[in-house]
């Protein structure tokens, strides 16, 4: 810990010697375009105001529909933007630093009609960037991912700060949405399906330790909890729909950044051609955790984890044949541990063997958008996505036993896709976007074990390909400038065995009065197995092998949701949900047993299981609550609160509570920002998060028969996730420091963020150690002092 104390007093000094040597001050700018939101054609004559900026600040939107306000002094503004027929919107929490400039792409809708006063809500931050969405959705920045306590600038932990969503596992990023399994979460970048985004994945998985997606790169965005729009498919749980910003076109910009976890990051973006409005962006990150792990900061495991990427966006800027597009992720990452050097409190590893894994990531899409006229466009991406991984085990050597490998998994699969969507603005009333997203699916899977008898078992051996098509159409049809209605249908082929789905979806919003919104949602919802699932093979009794789940059918869901929205006071929100999701068809053993593909994800090992069927089923249900106040007048705060039951039933018929099932959740987070300084250009932040949650329940282990194999063996059916772990709490403190050069166009960003303060002991897991011979308790990261610095210029 002394290491880290040097560490500070270093950033900070090096931030006091930064404020004593400044002399004037410079200003920054905030431009952007403003669109129609339905038909993407530019507004020109649109209003814009600064609020907060003394004098008023403004600006009038030109042919293009582009605006420009010179001369911003940092600080934190709300924009206005107001045109004749269309609805007054309130842009809140713009934060403008010296080191870099504010680019905005504002959306706006057209009043249904003229002649009658319609008062719209004063702020766009309880809305979705996805406008086809009745319930269940929520929008998130850049901005505020960084900003949260807890956050290790990563968007599924930012989304577990929302109602109803669940993650109280340090040590990965998976998340449990309405007590649903992680694998039900759809990823989306740039309109491109990606299985899984994260440093350390496998096959089969959604989550990892470490996310591979840089805030930095990424733009306002959409989480999605329940009854989603149709164009979303092949997912039961929810949705993440993120996208790259552009980078900035008309000057060269770069970041530096430094962080205990994310590691060393540069990013550079600026014009390519200016009068084609063309630029590039593009951002590296290297770890350094075995430097933070020196430094006495805890990691959850004693081996040293290495990982990199590399994120790009390439803006062609308009043409006549239209705009493209193309952009990129890449990933990698390994870990070793080597029995030597852990001990029995290790997350990950295992004291008696030798292992090995490492991960590769790859994304690239090339998206063109073009318009038919001046009411209708089509937007299409086409691209591939990769993930691989590597996993090797080695058994130790003993005096009777030599040192040799028993375990060899190498799987990877590539997605060849494209999705192409046609969009129009019918009239005011009526907006119809229909589409189709075809992916095929490349597998390697390359598995084997040795058996007790020495002799290799290959579980996986499949080399070949299928693939997945989709097709939707949805509409939004407001019947007047309070009362909308979205519906659609989403149906999807999967090539494999046939399996096909048809799937409504609807959604009702009613703006009561300015302060209330009543809202409506159903959708049927199918999924696909995890590939690996379809291709586990069972060994028959006289040595050869049969894939016995490849005809498994989608697992379906149906979601029904009732919200409430109140916006009490100014700058205040207050929403409500209760949900209820019938889940059948899910994939249980074939003779009566406990096992469910419901409890997918809660051990993070590859599916074992053969002879499966769909003859499983579902509940999850529940309530969930929010109270936020928007980051005004230099604070913020946000408190969720979840009460639920997730119940599921394997082939034996007996109901019992899913691994994921924690009862209930509750978050609290708040911060406050102090300016500094004559000319109120600096600023200090304090922010706070409290999370508790139920413990989630588990089979025990069973450890006379484990001492018998020298291996974890769980306790039967009749056992099957009926203890409990205690309740996970954490509380996190967050203290941030910002300067903004009086000297140049320069900003600086300094970060303490202290995780588990109270170094509370929360159950990682229950598990047989072979080398005590006894079930012993790991326990997830106690006290955590993460921090960062960042330089923009």
């Amino acid at each position: 810990m002394k290491n880290i104390f040097i560490l500070t007093l270093i950033l900070s000094t090096t931030f006091l010697i930064s404020v004593k040597a400044q002399n004037t001050s410079p200003t920054q700018n905030i431009r952007g375009v403003i669109i129609d939101k339905q038909s993407q054609m530019q507004i020109p004559g649109a209003n814009v105001v600064l609020m907060g900026s003394d004098p008023i600040k403004g600006s009038v939107s030109n042919a293009d529909g582009r605006f420009k306000i010179t001369e911003v002094k940092a600080g934190r503004y709300d924009l206005k933007i107001s045109y004749l027929g269309y609805k007054e919107i309130v842009l809140p929490n713009i934060d403008v630093s010296a080191g870099k400039e504010v680019v905005l792409e504002i959306g706006m809708e057209e009043n249904i009609s003229s002649l009658e006063e319609v008062v719209v809500s004063g702020s766009k931050k309880n809305e979705t960037q996805n406008e086809m969405v009745s319930v269940s959705g929520r929008s998130f920045s850049m901005e505020e991912v960084n900003r949260y306590a807890g956050g290790r600038s990563d968007p599924s932990r930012l989304a577990a700060n929302f109602a109803g969503v669940s993650s109280p596992d340090d040590s990965r990023n998976d998340i449990v949405i309405r007590g649903n399994s992680p694998t039900g979460v759809l990823w989306r970048i740039e309109g491109l399906n990606i299985p899984n985004p994260n440093h350390f994945s496998t096959v089969g998985t959604t989550g990892g330790p470490v996310s591979a997606i840089n805030t930095n790169v990424i733009k306002n965005s959409d989480f999605f909890t329940s009854a989603f729009p149709a164009e979303y498919g092949n997912a039961n749980a929810g949705v993440f729909d993120l996208g790259f910003r552009t980078g900035n076109s008309e000057k060269r910009e770069h970041t530096i950044q430094l962080g205990a976890l994310t590691g060393l990051e540069a990013m550079t973006e600026g014009p390519i051609n200016k009068e084609k409005g063309s630029s590039y962006l593009l951002a590296y990150r290297y770890s350094f955790t075995g430097l933070a792990q020196q430094m006495g900061i805890p990691i959850g495991t004693a081996a040293t984890p290495f990982y990199q990427d590399l994120s790009f966006k390439i803006n062609g800027g308009q043409t006549k044949f239209g705009k493209f597009t193309l952009f990129g992720l890449g990933a990698k990452s390994k870990i070793e541990f080597l029995h030597d050097k852990i001990d029995s409190t290790d997350l990950f590893a295992n004291s008696v063997k030798d292992s090995y894994f490492s991960s590769d990531i790859g994304l690239v899409g090339l998206k063109h958008f073009i318009k038919v006229n001046d009411k209708s466009y089509v937007n299409t991406v086409i691209g591939a996505t990769y993930n691989g991984s590597n996993y090797l085990e080695d058994n130790i050597a003993t005096d009777v036993k030599p040192l040799e490998r028993y375990i060899e998994n190498k799987s990877n699969q590539i997605h060849y896709s494209i999705n192409t969507s046609f969009n129009s603005k019918i009239n005011s009333r009526l907006f119809i976007k229909a589409g189709i997203i075809s992916e095929v699916i490349a597998l390697n899977l390359d598995a084997r074990q040795k058996d007790s008898n020495n002799v290799w078992r290959q579980y996986w051996d499949f080399k070949d390909n299928t693939s997945l098509h989709q097709i939707y159409a949805q509409a939004k049809y407001r019947f007047s400038d309070r009362l909308t209605l979205n519906a659609g249908l989403h149906t999807q082929l999967l090539a494999l065995n046939n399996s096909t789905s048809i799937e409504p979806r609807i959604g009702l919003k009613y703006q009561v009065s300015e302060k209330h919104t009543f809202s409506m949602g159903y959708g049927m919802h199918s999924q696909m197995q995890p590939t690996d699932v379809y291709f586990y093979r069972a060994r028959l009794a006289d040595g050869t092998y049969l894939q016995t789940n490849k005809d498994l059918d989608f697992t379906r869901s149906q979601h029904f949701v009732l919200g409430y929205d109140v916006l009490p006071v100014k700058d205040w929100r207050i929403k409500a949900e209760i949900y209820y999701q019938m889940l059948s068809n899910v994939p249980a053993s074939e003779t009566p047993g406990s096992f469910s593909m419901l409890n997918a994800g809660a051990s993070f090992l590859p599916n074992d299981q053969s002879y499966l069927k769909n003859s499983g089923t579902g509940t999850n249900y529940g309530a969930e609550l929010t109270i936020e106040k928007f980051f005004t007048k230099g604070y913020y705060a946000l408190i969720t609160a979840t009460i639920y039951e997730s119940k599921y039933k394997g082939s034996d018929g007996i109901e019992r509570n899913t691994a994921f099932n924690g009862k209930y959740v509750y978050n609290v987070l708040a911060g406050k920002e102090f300016k500094l300084g004559k000319e109120k250009r600096n600023i200090i932040s304090i922010g706070i998060k409290m999370t508790q949650a139920g413990g989630r329940y588990y089979t025990p282990v069973d450890l006379a028969a484990s001492q018998i194999s020298q291996s974890q063996v769980l306790q039967g059916d009749d056992y099957a996730f009926t203890q409990r772990n205690s309740d996970f709490f954490r509380f996190d403190v967050k203290i941030g420091f910002t300067l903004n050069s009086k000297r140049s166009k320069l900003s600086q960003s300094l970060f303490f963020d202290i995780q588990n303060v109270t170094n509370n002991k929360n159950v990682f897991a229950q598990r047989y150690n072979p080398v005590t011979n006894s079930v012993n308790t790991a326990y997830q990261i106690g006290f955590f002092p993460n921090f960062g610095y960042k330089i923009q210029f």
